[in-house]
């Protein structure tokens, strides 16, 4: 497969997902993000951010078993496939490699 480029938002939700190791479905997601980051986070992007990685072949689902809190209905959870394992090291490595040959990080200089 070809190199995906995610945006941040992906990325986190691809984060998330990993973290949450076969226990990651959309409310968790939202929850998961929200809580790590404080970012603001609306059910309908996770739902829309999952599907798209999910066709980039970064995330599979299946449905896992029905459960009584949701009135019997199966929860659809995700997991971080091979490709998108890779794809997460990828990006932590450039990440990485910028942060390493940044000179004087967050050395502030105020100028008047």
């Amino acid at each position: 497969m070809n190199r995906s480029y995610l945006g941040e938002f992906e990325e986190i939700i691809l984060l998330a997902v990993a973290v949450m190791d076969g226990r990651a479905y959309g409310i968790a997601v939202m929850h998961e993000i929200m809580e790590q980051s404080g970012r603001v986070a609306r059910l309908n992007q996770v739902h829309s951010a999952l599907q798209r990685l999910e066709e980039k072949g970064m995330v599979r689902s299946a449905l896992g078993e029905p459960t009584a809190e949701r009135g019997g209905k199966r929860k659809k959870l995700f997991t971080v496939t091979a490709y998108g394992q890779r794809t997460l090291r990828e990006i932590q490595e450039v990440r990485t490699s910028f942060w390493d040959r940044l000179v004087n990080p967050f050395k502030l200089s105020i100028s008047e």
